[in-house]
């Protein structure tokens, strides 16, 4: 009891922070350097918890002050960081917690079962083309017997496309912004032509059935 007290009292402070200190910390972030490296991480990663900010607007930030593959590094390791501390969260301090933010959403039942089925590949689709809101993923995850390991394996490979547009877009951002707007909406228009045709050859399927 005194461990969730602790631990959900850090968690407080740490959002707390993200939320109300986030042009503080924006600005920090955008003054380069090695503080600006730590403060970035730690902002995407309360972003996980806590989507103070969009997270495509801090991943472009953060692209546009340190170029390309730099801002790949740092917003992943942030992102991978918060994602794991869910999942450990969701594991050994919150079961019942989770459980009943589960219920939030609709076809969990469904959810799980997908997830289940073959958990690498699952996580990694998962990742790839958002079928499934990240939270949902991570709780199911975390509350399952998937091994952190493939978790984490499957996630990190999965997350490298999106922040890679978005670090990409961030850099050119300065120099051409219509091509920045440009390539992350025509990422956006790919996933959701992906998400749209999946679930036609779902309903369709239903209704064969």
């Amino acid at each position: 009891m005194v461990k969730r007290i602790l631990i959900s009292s850090l968690l407080i402070i740490i959002i707390g922070i993200g939320f109300f200190q986030k042009d503080e910390l924006l600005s920090l972030i955008k003054a380069g350097g090695i503080l600006s490296i730590c403060m970035s991480m730690l902002f995407v990663a309360i972003c996980v918890f806590f989507p103070v900010i969009p997270f495509p607007v801090l991943a472009g930030v953060i692209g546009g002050v340190f170029g390309t593959t730099q801002g790949v590094i740092v917003s992943l390791t942030g992102a991978m960081a918060g994602t794991m501390g869910f999942f450990f969260l969701c594991r050994y301090g919150f079961r019942d917690y989770a459980q009943s933010k589960l219920m939030n959403y609709s076809k969990v039942q469904e959810y799980e079962e997908f997830l289940y089925r073959n958990s690498f590949m699952a996580i990694l689709t998962c990742r790839l083309i958002p079928i499934i809101p990240a939270p949902v993923v991570n709780i199911i995850c975390g509350l399952s017997k998937v091994k952190w390991f493939t978790f984490f394996t499957a996630s990190t490979i999965g997350k490298i496309p999106n922040i890679l547009i978005l670090s990409y877009a961030g850099a050119s951002f300065s120099s051409n912004k219509l091509f920045s707007f440009g390539l992350y909406g025509g990422y956006i228009l790919i996933i959701f032509i992906i998400n749209f045709v999946i679930m036609y050859r779902k309903m369709a399927k239903e209704s064969a059935d």
